[in-house]
């Protein structure tokens, strides 16, 4: 039995929902789109005739720009739309998995890459992050001089920070709410001589 022979593909899954709901209808939202992060987050629901209200379906499906190869990047849009609906129609109808034999395609389960699987010689260790950065190791300290992870409504916060060739040092912690307006508040860090991180007042 092949890998992909458990997943239809685009035309026959559209097929079939023509065939099972020939008064069906589907719809497709966008939730949220960040050209600059190059990110998508797409509704999709389902009505199986005409006269129903609620649809009988809902599901989502999110787009990440960066994920996709050089020559799918412009249409990432396009084929995020094209998997909500995919798999709305996959939820209502039943019967199959999920996804589809175009997106299954695109991962080969003998070609998933383990890092923690994979050595590459010895893994350096510094006493403080200023000793990492001029090492062109990036970090935000050691783990006694790094702040400790705050949280927010949503869960754990995630760190972000400049870049080492930044012309000004900057570090915080960010919510990890995916829609822009709904995030909390970020907590701000700077990082003081002693190459330590210290909260910003």
């Amino acid at each position: 039995m092949g890998f992909l022979d458990n997943y239809e593909g685009n035309k026959e899954r559209t097929d079939r929902w023509i065939k099972t709901y020939p008064e069906g209808r589907l719809e497709a939202t966008i939730i949220n789109f960040d050209p600059d992060k190059g990110s998508i987050l797409v509704r999709a629901a389902a009505w199986r005739n005409q006269t129903e209200i609620e649809p009988a379906g809902i599901d989502f499906a999110f787009g990440y720009q960066a994920a996709y190869n050089a020559n799918m990047k412009r249409w990432f849009v396009e084929d995020t739309v094209t998997s909500a609906l995919m798999r709305v129609m996959a939820l209502v109808m039943g019967g199959t998995e999920k996804a589809t034999k175009e997106t299954m395609e695109k991962v080969n389960a003998a070609d998933v890459y383990d890092p923690w699987a994979t050595k590459f010689g010895d893994v350096p260790s510094y006493k403080t992050s200023a000793e990492a950065e001029m090492a062109g190791t990036p970090s935000f300290g050691s783990s006694d001089d790094s702040p400790a992870a705050p949280e927010c409504h949503h869960g754990a916060m995630r760190w972000n920070q400049s870049k080492p060739d930044a012309p000004k040092s900057w570090g915080g912690y960010f919510c990890s709410e995916k829609l822009k307006e709904h995030q909390c508040t970020p907590r701000w860090y700077v990082l003081r001589s002693t190459g330590k991180w210290e909260p910003q007042v």
